[in-house]
């Protein structure tokens, strides 16, 4: 079972990607919404300091704890049972929270902000004659009256991501745009010269923090924590380490139509986070056969590593909102809810722990997809 956390920003959160920065007007970009391991490492550093042990010294040791911080933490190398399964953009409606979600790959938005309209895209197979180097048999059509500019920044609220789940149609009334969310705030900064103490020369640099809009923050769900969650106070959250509020939420997600799943052998599977998988693009699922996919250009995700104090390996991803379709599924369709709560299989274990390749799943009509 997972717990959710709301973690409100008390200032600007700087949330950096993987580019070097610090020469002369270099840019050091935000990534939004953040990579999961930036949520991980605060959670499970301040279960540490809750435990009264010390950060530092557990990422030195490399030895696992006694009694259940142990059996939660495990090592930086191998981690136990903590895992974040879910972690996304959210929003504080009434007494609740509200999880928020990028637009799907397999919806195209178009038009004003003001009035968006939306576009469906469905697997059809190629027309005879037509060849293609596509690893599937079906590629993910748009079928649309003229041609349109997309226009990116889109998220889902809960409403949306239910209509999502029965394959339903997205519309505006769905929708909510990242201006309404979060505002860039443009910082200038100064390298030093450690040997001067004093700024250095042509060391001029810009970075951006994220400033959110009232009652938005990001929820963190996390299992097996064995109930050393924080339930209130800060934690220490993106780059200088930024206060953020802590607060317990647990959301009730929709659910797809699993009878119907069940029954067609069908679904669609959209990454909550970014995917890491051996095969690339391709999430490790051998229960049912892949018959097509909008993936969207791989991103690099990295870090930092406090236990190595080093820089973590740089790997390719599949990008968040990216959209399979699947069908004649083998299986007990309890299987597919495993994974939508536990997310897929990742190379990495510590990856893995931190929040990567989290799914939903979703139901595939193919009458309302053509």
């Amino acid at each position: 079972m997972s717990h959710g956390l709301f973690l409100k920003p008390l200032d600007l959160l700087y949330l950096r990607g993987n580019k070097l920065f610090g020469a002369a007007g270099d840019d050091a970009g935000a990534v939004m919404p953040p990579w999961p391991s930036v949520a991980a490492g605060a959670i499970r550093s301040r279960m540490l300091v809750d435990a009264g042990v010390n950060p530092a010294a557990f990422a030195s040791q490399g030895e696992r704890m006694d009694g259940s911080l142990g059996r939660s933490l495990g090592t930086p190398k191998e981690p136990g049972t903590f895992r974040l399964a879910r972690f996304c953009l959210a929003r504080r409606v009434g007494a609740g929270v509200e999880p928020l979600l990028p637009l799907p790959a397999d919806w195209l938005a178009t038009g004003a902000k003001e009035k968006p309209k939306l576009h469906r895209l469905a697997p059809a197979p190629l027309p005879e004659g037509v060849e293609s180097n596509a690893a599937t048999d079906a590629l993910p059509i748009l079928r649309i009256g003229k041609q349109e500019k997309p226009r990116s920044g889109w998220f889902l609220n809960r409403a949306g991501i239910a209509a999502w789940l029965h394959d339903e149609a997205v519309s505006g009334a769905h929708l909510i745009h990242a201006e309404a969310l979060w505002k860039i705030d443009a910082r200038l900064g100064i390298g030093m010269d450690a040997d001067k103490r004093a700024a250095g020369d042509g060391r001029i640099y810009t970075s951006d923090a994220m400033a959110f809009a009232e009652g938005i923050g990001l929820l963190a769900e996390v299992s097996g924590a064995d109930g050393m969650l924080p339930r209130s106070g800060l934690v220490r959250l993106g780059g200088d380490g930024r206060g953020a509020e802590v607060a317990i939420a647990d959301v009730a997600w929709p659910e797809p139509d699993w009878g119907a799943i069940a029954q067609t052998g069908r679904f669609r599977l959209m990454l909550t986070s970014p995917g890491l998988f051996e095969g690339g693009w391709r999430p490790p699922l051998e229960s049912a056969r892949l018959v097509a996919a909008v993936v969207s250009r791989a991103e690099v995700i990295s870090g930092w590593d406090l236990a190595a104090r080093a820089p973590k390996a740089a790997e390719r991803a599949a990008p968040s909102g990216s959209v399979y379709w699947f069908e004649s599924f083998e299986g007990d369709v309890e299987s597919l809810r495993r994974l939508a709560r536990d997310g897929l299989p990742a190379p990495d274990a510590a990856r893995r722990a931190e929040g990567f390749n989290g799914c939903l799943i979703g139901n595939w009509n193919k009458t309302t997809s053509q």
